[in-house]
């Protein structure tokens, strides 16, 4: 009996190599995730660790939070800098203060009377003079009056018009422009503030997480691994006989032990250069030869129940 067990066995393997054998659509391979490594770009201490290793997140949710007094202030200056550099502006474009404007319109009615009076005076002195009473020096002193009364009142016209007017279009402009500059620095204090929390940028399994509450991270340093699911993928190596036949878009049937139904996958991406064989799927059919490195893509629900490096079967459509 253990006899006719052990050639029954035999045969057995025998049957399945030479079926693998004579089957080349079905090539052996494994799961292979590109994890995303969520890092802020700034260092702080981890306050808040707001996921858990094995977690599924939905896009949008909270990561980890970094401590941000110096963001926060930094923001909070370049804000002030903003409302100073817009209240500059508005008084560039306003002119003086209406106070200031009533002063020179007061000024500007008291010289109009003086220059009244400067009228009738040089106007007697005229009278006078043509009747011998008054002398020409009398005249001249009343014409010069008249005259200096009135570029005074054209001097005050001239200062009231400016004064409503503002400051010049050269100042004005420089307002704008100081304006803008401040606005740009807030933005970028802004998104200073805004990378100490990191936020999933769409559903994926926290793979991991690097540090926890209380550690120091420095910049740049990941926090949180994640692995969506579309980038799990399947890869396979692929025979140069075989390759030729296998075009990208074509599909096949996924097969995982402990999995009773096979799940479809499409070839995403074929490799321009030829590789060896790597071990994990070394047999003597595939000794010191030149295998190609074929990827294939599967739906995002199938992916979630896959694990990185777990072994496969694939069934390519030839």
């Amino acid at each position: 009996m253990k006899f006719f067990r052990a050639v029954l066995f035999s045969l057995v393997a025998l049957l399945g190599a030479s079926c693998e054998k004579s089957d080349p659509s079905l090539v052996q391979g494994y799961i292979e995730g590109e994890f995303v490594h969520v890092a802020s770009p700034f260092g702080g201490r981890l306050e808040n660790l707001a996921v858990e290793r094995g977690q599924e997140i939905e896009n949008g949710a909270l990561l980890f939070e970094l401590e941000e007094t110096s963001e926060r202030a930094a923001r909070d200056e370049a804000l002030r800098r903003v409302d100073q550099a817009r209240a500059e502006l508005e008084d560039a474009k306003t002119g003086q203060r209406p106070s200031e404007i009533q002063t020179l319109e007061a000024q500007l009615g008291e010289m109009r009377a003086a220059l009244v009076l400067a009228e009738i005076e040089l106007g007697r002195q005229q009278k006078l003079l043509a009747t011998n009473v008054a002398s020409k020096r009398d005249l001249d002193i009343a014409r010069a009056q008249h005259d200096e009364n009135t570029q005074r009142v054209a001097q005050l016209e001239a200062t009231l018009v400016t004064a409503k007017l503002g400051s010049r279009e050269e100042q004005i402009r420089a307002a704008e422009q100081n304006l803008l500059a401040q606005q740009a620095a807030l933005q970028a204090a802004e998104w200073n503030f805004s990378q100490k929390k990191q936020f999933a940028q769409q559903a994926a399994l926290v793979s991991d997480t690097l540090y926890r509450p209380g550690d120091w991270v420095e910049s740049a340093k990941p926090v949180v691994v994640l692995l969506p699911p579309g980038n799990v993928k399947v890869r396979i190596f692929v025979s140069q006989e075989l390759v030729g036949r296998v075009q990208v878009g074509s599909t096949a049937d996924v097969l995982v032990d402990g999995v009773e139904k096979p799940f479809p996958a499409k070839v995403t991406f074929i490799s321009p250069r030829a590789e060896f064989t790597p071990p994990v799927i070394y047999s003597q059919s595939m000794r010191e030869k030149f295998a190609f490195l074929v990827e294939l893509s599967v739906d995002p629900e199938t992916a979630r129940k896959l694990h990185p490096g777990q072994p496969v079967d694939v069934r390519l459509t030839l």
